[in-house]
C-alpha cells in the first residue's frame, strides 16, 4: 500500500471519528429570563421595592393570576436535545418575589429549582354535556327540509336570514 493512501485513510478515519463525536454533543438552549447584571436571588426582602426590582431585573416573566401586583415570577430554564430525542430540561430556576399588601416593599423572595417541580398528569375523563344525543340518522337527516327561504327585496346580500 502506498504511503499516500495510508495517510489519506488515516485522515479519513480521524475525520469520521470527529464527525461521530460531534453528533453525540447535545444542542443546548437557554429559555426565559437571562441573568445579565443582577440575579433575581439578589433581591433583598425589606429593602428593595418594585422600582428597584424593575430597575435591576426588568419586567417579570409573568405575574400571579390572582394577585397581579403582589407576586412576580422570573423564570428561566436550560434544555438539552440530542439528535433524535425530545428536548430535556436540565436546569430550571423560578424566583418568586412577593410584595407586601398595600405597599411596594418586597416581603419575600423564594427561589425554586427543577427538583422542586411536580409532574402533572392529564386526566382522560370527559365532562358530560347537557342536551340530548343525536342518533346517526338524526344527524344525517336533520337538515332535510331546512332549505333557504326565497330572497326578498329586504334581504341584505351576504347575510343569513333568521330561521
Amino acid at each position: 500500500m502506498p504511503r499516500n493512501a495510508s495517510v489519506f485513510a488515516l485522515r479519513a478515519l480521524a475525520g469520521a471519528a470527529l464527525l461521530a463525536s460531534a453528533a453525540c454533543a447535545p444542542i443546548v438552549g437557554a429559555n426565559g429570563f437571562q441573568v445579565i447584571d443582577a440575579a433575581p436571588a439578589d433581591v433583598v426582602a425589606g429593602t428593595d421595592t418594585k422600582a428597584t426590582v424593575l430597575a435591576r431585573l426588568g419586567s417579570p416573566s409573568t405575574t400571579s393570576t390572582f394577585e397581579k401586583d403582589q407576586v412576580w415570577y422570573y423564570i428561566s430554564q436550560v434544555t438539552e436535545k440530542y439528535t433524535f430525542r425530545r428536548p430535556e430540561v436540565t436546569q430550571r430556576s423560578v424566583t418568586e418575589i412577593t410584595f407586601a399588601e398595600g405597599s411596594d416593599q418586597v416581603a419575600a423572595v423564594r427561589t425554586l429549582s427543577l427538583a422542586d417541580g411536580e409532574g402533572v398528569s392529564m386526566d382522560g375523563a370527559e365532562t358530560p354535556t347537557r342536551g340530548r344525543r343525536l342518533t346517526v340518522l338524526e344527524q344525517l337527516l336533520g337538515n332535510v327540509g331546512r332549505g333557504q327561504l326565497p330572497r326578498t327585496e329586504d334581504d341584505v346580500p351576504g347575510q343569513r336570514r333568521p330561521d
